[in-house]
């Protein structure tokens, strides 16, 4: 707690002067305001109130001008407050968090409370805090159980070496499936603070099913609207690749081990003497070694966020027109965020949440 009366008549006038001095900068003036209303009586928090701050910024100033006077608050290569904990309290907190990995700042002050007795009363207290002692908010990565580095790294070892070797004549193309469903995804938005934000929900939950395939170099796409994605949309969609490139000798196909990619009326179709098309199965459980999973996501942020269609026509108008057509004619625009910028996801490496 700070006592009132802590400054001299004359460091009184000081202040008051520099606060009502319109030539002063701004922050320094507030600065100032703040150690006048402290030495009249007022709290921490309440000079935090009419300043429109948080007390941890308040008592910092206070804090700043014991230390070093007027020359104290003219400095401003300190930002946020002042620690509250001891540097015992400080790492016992970092352990803590370390085991526990807690949620919210709400959990956070809840245990410096209860161990440390002390409270934080606002948010941006805590979050800077955090910061101080080396802590970020993170979202988990979310990673198979089954990932295999080793395979990872041989399938990207393989890749690189046929790049590295391919012929004026071979292609490579990545082909997958996807099924949006007709819904609309709601993500954040900058909006006026005053403002409430809402989506209209459409009514139906019919899903479109894609089996599509990319070319990363020139940006053509193939996507088939299909009923059903089994070995023959599977066959259809290899048609489609040979009658594009019409002058390669061989095209390489990069996909998943889905079942109907191994069904033998594929392999039997594929056993044809004139068949261009080469098979490379990606390893299992690894949707970031196949570019076109980064596509996917591209294509909702373009048509599902914050979008609601009427009709499911209307829904697959739009998602097959962006895949169709949008893509390939700004693929400058998109190339960055579709690539073959492949790494190894090494289960080892992460903290696992249980």
């Amino acid at each position: 707690m700070i006592r009132p009366g802590f400054l001299d008549s004359e460091s009184r006038l000081d202040l008051i002067e520099l606060a009502r001095d319109g030539s002063a900068a701004h922050r320094l003036a507030r600065r100032a305001n703040a150690l006048v209303l402290l030495d009249k009586g007022m709290s921490c928090q309440s000079v935090a109130e009419v300043l429109l701050l948080d007390g941890d910024t308040i008592r910092s100033w206070y804090h700043l001008y014991q230390q070093d006077g007027i020359e104290g608050l003219a400095s401003f290569g300190h930002e946020g407050g002042s620690c509250r904990l001891t540097v015992e309290q400080q790492d016992r907190l970092k352990v803590w968090i370390a085991e526990t990995l807690p949620r919210t700042t709400r959990a956070v002050g809840a245990w410096i409370a209860r161990e440390c007795g002390i409270e934080y009363q606002t948010r941006s207290g805590l979050i800077a805090l955090l910061h101080r002692i080396g802590m970020e908010h993170r979202k988990p990565t979310a990673i198979s159980r089954k990932l295999d580095p080793a395979k990872q790294a041989a399938f990207i070892k393989g890749y690189e070496a046929l790049m590295n070797q391919l012929s004026a004549d071979e292609a490579v193309i990545f082909v997958d499936a996807a099924h949006p469903t007709h819904a609309v995804r709601p993500v954040g938005c900058w909006a006026p603070k005053e403002l409430p934000v809402a989506v209209e929900q459409s009514s139906g939950r019919d899903r479109l099913n894609i089996h599509g395939a990319i070319d990363l170099e020139t940006g053509q796409t193939i996507m088939k609207d299909v009923l059903t994605v089994d070995a023959l949309s599977t066959i259809m969609l290899l048609m489609a690749v040979e009658a594009m490139y019409p002058g390669m000798r061989l095209i390489h196909v990069f996909l998943d081990n889905a079942r109907y990619h191994h069904a033998k009326l594929v392999q039997a179709w594929l056993a044809r003497p004139e068949c261009r098309i080469k098979l490379h199965f990606i390893p299992a459980y690894c949707p970031h070694l196949n570019p076109i999973e980064r596509l996917w996501g591209l294509m909702h942020r373009h048509t599902t966020h914050n979008k609601c269609y009427g009709s499911f026509k209307d829904f697959s108008i739009a998602m097959l027109n962006f895949l169709r057509n949008d893509v390939p004619r700004n693929w400058r625009t998109y190339c960055d965020e579709v690539t073959d910028n492949f790494r190894v996801i090494d289960p080892k490496k992460f903290r696992i949440i249980v």
